[in-house]
């Protein structure tokens, strides 16, 4: 008897602990570099990996994202069904040592290009893909269309490579 019972008492031990397990951290990586549209350490990505001695519980939904601050500075990741969150830095410069200075007007977004169009409001940043119908340097105001829309355009201002804003009074 006293056998069975600490063998039940180790299965219930080693299930809670199988249950328990830690969210693995190159996901929430990997999530974020698919939102920012940058790798770890780029321009425009995350400036570090997230840090490894987090212990956050597993997520079994999907990671909510969205753009944290007003400058856009961090990412905030979220986890609905396990209840943490956490903010994740972002690079915001944009010259690297391996790029040359960008020239005044240079174009860096490209007709046809991939975008990120951000919409801001007062509290809140809604994220959501598109093209580019025009080429358009930082700082500029181009045309754009969201993915799923066949002829409505946008006018969106460039902020970075691959990233166009919309401010909302």
């Amino acid at each position: 008897m006293r056998k069975s019972f600490f063998a039940a008492a180790l299965t219930a031990l080693l299930a809670t602990g199988a249950a328990a397990s830690p969210m693995d951290l190159t996901i929430i990586d990997r999530a974020v570099a698919d939102f920012t549209g940058a790798e770890v350490g780029q321009p425009g990505g995350a400036k570090l990996p997230v840090d490894r001695r987090l212990r956050l519980a597993n997520c079994e939904s999907a990671l909510d994202m969205q753009w944290f601050g007003r400058d856009q500075r961090s990412v905030q990741v979220v986890c609905p069904g396990a209840g943490w969150r956490i903010y994740v830095a972002v690079d915001a410069g944009f010259s690297n040592a391996n790029r040359m200075p960008q020239q005044f007007g240079e174009a860096i977004i490209k007709r046809g290009e991939n975008v990120s169009i951000l919409v801001r409001g007062k509290g809140f940043t809604l994220t959501r893909q598109g093209a580019a119908v025009e080429d358009g340097a930082e700082g500029e105001w181009i045309k754009v269309r969201a993915s799923d829309q066949r002829t409505e355009t946008l006018r969106a201002l460039v902020l970075r490579p691959g990233q166009v804003g919309i401010d909302l009074p």
